[in-house]
């Protein structure tokens, strides 16, 4: 890659990181602020199941909007809007004005994320996509990460850490418009219906689902549940930045192993430990606050791959040219999850109190991985090892735009070994047949 495409790689994935310490910032700001207001836990998960619509709608509109006035026009309005908006929470603190604030702020960031990720798919080739994704992965989740301790430069109840958030989303607009390279296009692959994804691995729509259920349960009132069990805003912070920067290293050994054996093996035993780590965490709950951070540390580095290892289980049973529309309903499943999961969590925590939250993630991983189970009985043949794609990491807040990115070097890296086999073969031939043997 030239030099100049190397400046607007690093540019591109600066403005990633801003993005995304300002995005991981906001979620857990707002579950302690809900807290200390006492909007309640079920009122709480409504306001934040606002933002998973908002992501849904704006993975819906930002493609029409970039192809009518451009990209760079795009990024400006998304970046000023969501920045209006977190400043506006700040200053009409109820929660219907929350909820619309959420809404629109999840609009945007999608709207964001799409536009920067089609920058970064247009700068890498079919030689660096796959590395460049892990990059762009680990960066994901370790800015999640490190977001939350920015949870400690100021008093959650004032309005200054809502400035920091919208500071940071306004700064990561300024390397990304400066990035000097042409504006990407937003493709559209052909449409793949849920049916046909469900026929060839039914897994995969009900664990897509699942996923964005529990995932955005977890991250949007995990801060809830620190502050409703006495946690303080230090504890809150590590207890939330914890489980993604532990992603950060779990994900090279949970990859390894997904992609030497039975992926449903794997998302069978991750679901189960993961609810039973969640068990142990609802009764630690008023017992043991670094008991509670140890277990969310466990809970995260575990479940958080498993969304993974679904599209990756996925893309074993579809057709190559399925593979592209397949990971936009995907990505549609999930979000569709992510609306339902923080309302469940808000409402577990609601009738149960605080520990309702952990017993709400331990119900539904333990399910998960019963349905694994049974698909596993249903379908007891396996993939061999050698037709399994690539595992790549996959990020609770990942568009189509990634997602596409993904299977694109999937179906890239099949066909490789396709013709690195079909050389082999042509060469085996042309070697003459060892005495005794037929050919």
């Amino acid at each position: 890659m030239l030099s100049g495409g190397v400046r607007s790689l690093w540019a591109l994935l600066f403005g990633f990181a801003l993005l995304t310490l300002g995005n991981g910032l906001q979620g857990t700001l707002l579950g302690v602020r809900a807290a200390m207001e006492e909007f309640g836990p079920l009122v709480t998960g409504i306001v934040m199941a606002g933002y998973s619509l908002g992501l849904l709608a704006g993975s819906i509109t930002t493609p029409a909007l970039v192809s009518y006035v451009g990209h760079i026009r795009v990024f400006a309005a998304l970046a000023s809007v969501v920045s209006t908006a977190v400043l506006l929470l700040a200053v009409f603190v109820n929660p219907v004005w929350w909820f619309v604030m959420r809404f629109v702020a999840g609009m945007c960031i999608s709207g964001l994320f799409i536009v920067a990720e089609s920058w970064l798919n247009s700068v890498s080739t079919n030689q660096n996509r796959g590395r460049l994704l892990s990059v762009y992965m680990a960066i994901t989740y370790a800015c999640m990460g490190l977001g939350q301790l920015f949870l400690n430069l100021a008093d959650p109840g004032g309005f200054e850490l809502f400035i920091v958030v919208s500071a940071l989303v306004s700064l990561a607009l300024v390397p990304i418009s400066l990035v000097r390279t042409a504006a990407p296009d937003i493709t559209h692959p052909r449409a793949v219906a849920v049916a046909d994804i469900y026929k060839g691995s039914p897994l995969a729509v009900i664990a897509s689902f699942a996923n964005g259920a529990g995932q955005a349960a977890f991250f949007s009132m995990g801060a809830v549940y620190a502050t409703l069990s006495g946690f303080t805003v230090a504890e809150t912070s590590v207890l939330m930045a914890l489980p993604p920067l532990g992603v950060v290293v779990s994900q090279y050994p949970i990859g390894l192993l997904s992609d030497r054996y039975d992926r449903r093996l794997m998302l069978a035993v991750l679901s189960f430990v993961s609810a039973v780590i969640a068990a142990g965490c609802a009764l630690a709950t008023g017992r043991s606050e670094e008991a509670v951070i140890l277990l969310f540390m466990l809970f995260g580095t575990l479940s958080l791959p498993l969304y993974s290892i679904t599209l990756a289980h996925a893309n074993d049973h579809l057709e190559p040219d399925q593979m592209l529309g397949a990971s936009g309903k995907l990505i549609l499943l999930y979000g569709v999850g992510a609306i339902v999961g923080p309302l469940l969590a808000g409402g577990a925590m609601r009738f149960v109190g605080a520990a309702g939250f952990a017993y709400y993630l331990c119900a539904l991983y333990g399910l998960m991985g019963i349905y694994v189970v049974y698909r596993m009985y249903r379908r007891p043949e396996v993939v061999p090892v050698e037709d399994q794609g690539e595992f790549v990491l996959v990020a609770p807040r990942t568009t189509q735009v990634t997602a596409q990115a993904i299977a694109e070097e999937i179906v890239e890296a099949g066909a490789e070994a396709a013709a690195a086999g079909d050389g082999e073969r042509e060469n085996g031939d042309s070697q003459p047949a060892p005495a005794g043997e037929a050919r």
